[in-house]
């Protein structure tokens, strides 16, 4: 399984319509659309699990495709390990 970063969807984007957009180019494993922590609203983006094979094609086929009138920004996701909660900021709060 690969997982794939979709940024730029609609705020009205549900998870089965991105599950069927993926789906004509992979089996989905997943789908999970990121909320803001504070006000549980939707943030505009989320992760997408696909078949291995299914990856270079979505990417192509997805990459810029308008949905509801917003062009997606779909690459492969980086692994990225959780922070302490402290940002990248070091040697003190610049505020």
């Amino acid at each position: 399984m690969k997982k794939i970063y979709v940024g730029n969807l609609p705020f009205s984007a549900t998870e089965a319509q991105v599950r069927t957009l993926f789906d004509k180019h992979g089996a989905v494993q997943s789908v999970a659309l990121v909320n803001d922590r504070e006000t549980g609203r939707f943030r505009g983006f989320g992760f997408v699990e696909i078949a291995d094979e299914g990856l270079a094609p979505a990417l192509k086929a997805l990459d810029g495709y308008e949905m509801d009138g917003r062009a997606l920004k779909v690459n492969e996701a980086e692994n990225r390990s959780r922070s302490n909660g402290s940002g990248s900021m070091s040697g003190g709060s610049r505020w």
